[in-house]
């Protein structure tokens, strides 16, 4: 892939290391205080390798996490001793650091939370009728794990076949992005889903997606996803 080279680097834009562990939580339905170590700390690396080989640039932090998260799994593995029964839960190490994060968050979403209806949910801004979003219609912003997992879906998808053809002169991100840009211009809004063609190589795919991060970054296009139905759109800004 003539990409390889290519890093987005997503200063911030996105979530950071904590986000990721919230979301795993949530996504798996479990107690905060009673975290499967073992289950999330496989998906969290998962979720790492998967944005390193799209060569998304990670903060150090993610990688840290990483490494308390496998070093707790470790300390869960080793057998319990009886004469002990006092001994301190090696998930405490992630809980308590946790529990002060979503605090902070919470903080901070309330004094941003001029549009905010609910928790996480917006309404439609008076001067963006082009979302075509009744009012007893919930969206929500979307994340980049939310993202990602959108985009697995969509490599799942593709055949062997098609995962395997290769575009001798294979566009940029940026002349993608201009691509985007002329979609866009034309229909102001469009699904997650609907940027990626049925029929393109698992290069293709990959480059369209990066091409999505780079414009979330400079603020070319807003992510939400519809409530009740779950579907993810793009709006031109």
């Amino acid at each position: 892939m003539s990409e390889n080279n290519y890093k987005v680097n997503l200063d911030n834009i996105f979530e950071g290391p904590m986000d990721l562990l919230i979301y795993l939580i949530k996504k798996n339905e479990v107690d905060i205080y009673d975290i499967p170590i073992a289950l999330i700390t496989n998906q969290y690396l998962s979720y790492l390798e998967l944005m390193k080989s799209m060569n998304i640039d990670l903060a150090g932090d993610f990688i840290v996490m990483a490494a308390t998260l496998t070093q707790i799994k470790s300390k869960m593995l080793l057998p319990a001793h009886e004469d002990n029964v006092s001994e301190e839960d090696p998930r405490t190490e992630i809980i308590e650091p946790l529990m002060q994060y979503l605090q902070m968050k919470s903080a901070a979403e309330h004094l941003a939370a001029r549009d905010i209806l609910g928790e996480n949910t917006f309404v439609r801004s008076a001067d963006k009728e082009d979302y075509s979003i009744s009012d007893d219609e919930e969206i929500i912003n979307v994340g980049l794990f939310e993202l990602i997992d959108a985009f697995q879906k969509i490599l799942k998808n593709i055949s062997a076949d098609v995962g395997m053809q290769f575009t001798v002169n294979r566009i940029s991100v940026k002349d993608r992005i201009t691509e985007l840009v002329e979609i866009f211009e034309k229909q102001e809004s469009i699904t997650f889903n609907e940027l990626f063609s049925s029929n393109a190589g698992k290069g293709d795919i990959i480059l369209t997606f990066l091409a999505i991060l780079e414009m979330v970054k400079v603020r070319l296009v807003r992510i939400v996803q519809h409530v009740q139905t779950g579907i993810i759109r793009l709006f031109y800004d």
